[in-house]
């Protein structure tokens, strides 16, 4: 399904969905510190319901099905779905296919409700009230995101110069490290009580950093066919030159906890 924000790389038109594959083969990259950091707070562990939006290929609940909450998934994505349903065959997990702001689960159903990568594409004067009916009394919206650190890391840096020649107007470049922005509708219902920013070095080969790379919004989920060819080919000469067989990336992860009032 295609999407059209215009605060979001100026408007141009991009679908998850093109790219699920990749996403599936080439995102899953969190590290274990990531989802430890989660399970420090009390939080998507044993005896708790939890509602991740904006699901993906389910990687969030995939990778914290181990700790014992019951899970369901939504996605805009059937492609994304799909992928999520084949990766997650052996688990307990429900999908839905249904963008966020027509999510509509009953009243206290939830303990967390998680948004990992997602959040600044919601219309948040619609999903706010949605997420706090849903949620339990003191419930928590668990918002997560990581990144790379083009202005820190060489590798990045250059690999992320490469997707602006071919999606200029892609408005995913340049990250430094800073808080989750939570938007103001959230204030009177909410109360941020946790946020956290830390650094981490993930490991890549040339093949997996090429294809994490072609599986962002700028390339794989935007761009034609031919485009993402000539991208993936000029990528891959760029990092024979720059990068070592196998190298680490510098990414820095956000966390914002936010309690139902």
């Amino acid at each position: 399904m295609k999407i059209t924000d215009r605060d979001i790389d100026n408007g141009k038109p991009f679908d998850w969905g093109k790219t699920s594959l990749d996403y599936a083969k080439f995102r899953d990259i969190y590290p274990k510190e990531f989802y430890q950091k989660i399970v420090d707070r009390k939080l998507c562990i044993d005896g708790q319901s939890i509602l991740d939006v904006g699901t993906g290929t389910g990687v969030l609940p995939r990778n914290m099905y181990q700790y014992g909450a019951k899970w369901r998934a939504t996605d805009i994505s059937g492609n994304q779905i799909e992928q999520a349903k084949i990766l997650s065959k052996d688990m307990d997990i429900d999908y839905y296919v249904v963008p966020t702001e027509d999510i509509s689960f009953s009243d206290n159903s939830f303990d967390v409700i998680t948004a990992c990568q997602c959040f600044w594409y919601f219309n948040h004067k619609i999903v706010m009230p949605k997420f706090y009916r849903m949620l339990k009394k003191e419930g928590k919206i668990l918002v997560l995101y990581m990144a790379w650190l083009p202005f820190e890391d060489k590798i990045a840096g250059a690999s992320e110069k490469l997707v602006l020649k071919y999606s200029p107007n892609w408005s995913g470049a340049g990250e430094t490290i800073h808080q989750i922005d939570i938007p103001d509708c959230y204030k009177e219902n909410f109360e941020l009580v946790h946020h956290e920013e830390f650094t981490v070095r993930i490991p890549f080969t040339h093949e997996s950093w090429n294809g994490r790379m072609k599986a962002c919004r700028g390339i794989g989920a935007s761009l034609t066919e031919k485009e993402i060819s000539m991208w993936e080919q000029e990528h891959r000469t760029l990092l024979e030159h720059i990068a070592p067989n196998e190298f680490d990336i510098l990414h820095y992860g956000a966390i914002a906890e936010l309690k139902k009032r």
